[in-house]
């Protein structure tokens, strides 16, 4: 299973729901893209280093940019930027769980249910 950047963000809150997604995943993967999210999204280094703690601690596997979700990230730019605002970064999060054949679990659903062929787990966040 691939999770978003906001199930992490709310397990990290104590969100069960969250903290229960995480808890049944067998393989825990992330999207190198919400990774950087993650981590930026902390707003002092201890912060950074508690971000960094529950990463390594989760076990969970960070799948790189390759070419070929670089291109289907741009594909589903052109194709659902303009009808749904798609933005960029939810396009390689998607990219990343289409191209590994993986299930995207997530509580912003609205940001990626238009996308043919993506496999959703929504969170109720």
């Amino acid at each position: 299973m691939l999770f978003d950047t906001d199930v992490l963000i709310h397990s990290g809150k104590g969100h069960p729901g969250a903290i229960l997604a995480l808890s049944r995943s067998g393989l825990r993967c992330i999207a190198v893209q919400t990774a950087m999210e993650f981590l930026q999204g902390s707003t002092s280094s201890a912060a950074l280093k508690a971000r960094r703690a529950f990463l390594h601690s989760a076990e969970f596997e960070i799948r790189p940019l390759t070419p070929n979700i670089g291109h289907r990230a741009m594909m589903l730019i052109e194709q659902y930027s303009l009808s749904n605002g798609l933005m960029s970064a939810d396009a390689l999060i998607a990219a990343t769980a289409l191209e590994n054949d993986m299930m995207l679990c997530t509580g912003n659903a609205r940001h990626f249910k238009a996308i043919k062929d993506l496999k959703l787990q929504t969170l109720k966040i």
